[in-house]
């Protein structure tokens, strides 16, 4: 294989050979393969009291997202899709080398009802800051108007894709994991400028119920799902969309309850979430959904990415599992063809890792043991051989 500006530009099984000047990395006897893929991620959701947070210097944020977004590289993601709390400073700061990291798709912030999942004002707070660069996730939107503004705002910042609570959630103060959130006239409208603008909307969604309405609303990524049931399958295949399963993060949640972190509303819906999530997972396979890779992890969870995978591994094949984090992750990205895969023409964002995958998907799970060499834009972050 050849590498140049950052770029795989010749892969040759007959040894060419080496052009003047190059560097060569040998590795007979690993497992060549490309940059990891997290579809669902939320470095600049650094702590785990959210609410608190949201009071927080944005300096002080971002230099905590540094150190998460370092992490997640050093596990072997190359690539992550933010989908709440980062925005063009994070990613910029990325991009520009300020901070090592995966480069980042990012959404800004996700679009929530008065009293939806994003809205993280207390019971009894009035108040919302509307400033925009304060960290909380959330943006406050009613009304088919404000819906198409807060839309056209992202847009206007650069974001690669909209985020959108479509019911509830497990970490939030005032609302039911099994509610709906936004009307279907508002779900339409902020389909339609997202659409206008060549991006999409992804929607968080735990019921089929809520699925279903922003699935025929243009709606093409779902989140989570896991109390997903059989009529959401049609709605996936007609529309073309994506399900992003996040698993690993109710098990972090769940431990992170055991030890006291958690208030007892989220530890009550936490339970109604858990049991069914591999349920979920299990229908999709079955189901032969574009299935991407994601972990939804935040605060200090960041280090257990990679554990997705063997959560995975109960109901799917290591090759599946591999083309959600890949192949399956570059074409919800719209980069098909440049990343997630080993090819001329593509991204060199690339691994090498000592075992198969392919036999233990295990082996990426001790990334300090096994994976030996880490490229991202054909730079070299990780090189043991």
């Amino acid at each position: 294989m050849v590498i140049e500006g950052g770029w795989i530009t010749d892969i040759d099984s007959s040894r060419p050979p080496v052009p003047e000047g190059a560097t060569v990395i040998d590795v007979q006897g690993k497992t060549l393969m490309p940059g990891l893929i997290d579809c669902h991620t939320h470095p600049a959701v650094v702590d785990m009291d959210v609410t608190g947070m949201a009071e927080w210097s944005p300096t002080y944020v971002a230099a905590r997202a540094a150190r998460a977004l370092d992490g997640m590289l050093r596990r072997g993601f190359t690539s992550i899709r933010d989908v709440g709390g980062g925005e063009l400073g994070l990613a910029r700061a990325v991009e520009e080398g300020y901070f090592p990291g995966p480069r980042i798709f990012y959404g800004g912030k996700q679009l929530t009802q008065t009293g939806g999942a994003g809205d993280w004002r207390s019971p009894s707070r009035q108040v919302y800051d509307a400033n925009y660069h304060t960290p909380a996730i959330g943006v406050i939107c009613d009304g088919v108007s404000e819906v198409r503004r807060a839309v056209r705002e992202e847009v206007r910042r650069g974001a690669h894709h909209v985020k959108a609570y479509l019911s509830g959630a497990v970490d939030s103060p005032s609302d039911r994991v099994d509610s709906t959130q936004f009307s279907l006239e508002e779900l339409r409208a902020m389909v339609e400028e997202a659409t206008a603008a060549n991006i999409y909307v992804a929607g968080h969604a735990y019921t089929s119920r809520a699925i279903n309405r922003g699935l025929e609303c243009g709606v093409r990524t779902i989140e989570h799902g896991n109390l997903m049931d059989e009529s959401s399958i049609p709605l996936f295949h007609e529309h073309g969309a994506f399900y992003v399963p996040t698993m690993v993060t109710y098990h972090a949640l769940a431990r992170a309850g055991e030890q006291g972190h958690l208030h007892g509303e989220v530890g009550a819906k936490l339970e109604d979430v858990l049991d069914r999530a591999i349920g979920a997972l299990e229908l999709a396979h079955r189901s032969d959904l574009k299935i991407a890779y994601g972990t939804d992890l935040f605060a200090d969870m960041h280090d257990q990415q990679l554990e997705e995978f063997v959560l995975r591994s109960e109901v799917q094949p290591a090759a599946a599992i591999l083309r959600s984090a890949t192949v399956v992750g570059a074409e919800l990205l719209g980069r098909s063809g440049e990343l997630g895969v080993v090819a001329p023409g593509a991204r060199a964002d690339l691994l090498v890792v000592d075992g198969d995958p392919l036999s233990d998907i295990r082996v990426l799970t001790r990334p300090q043991e096994n994976l030996k060499v880490i490229m991202k834009d054909g730079g070299t972050i990780k090189n043991e051989l």
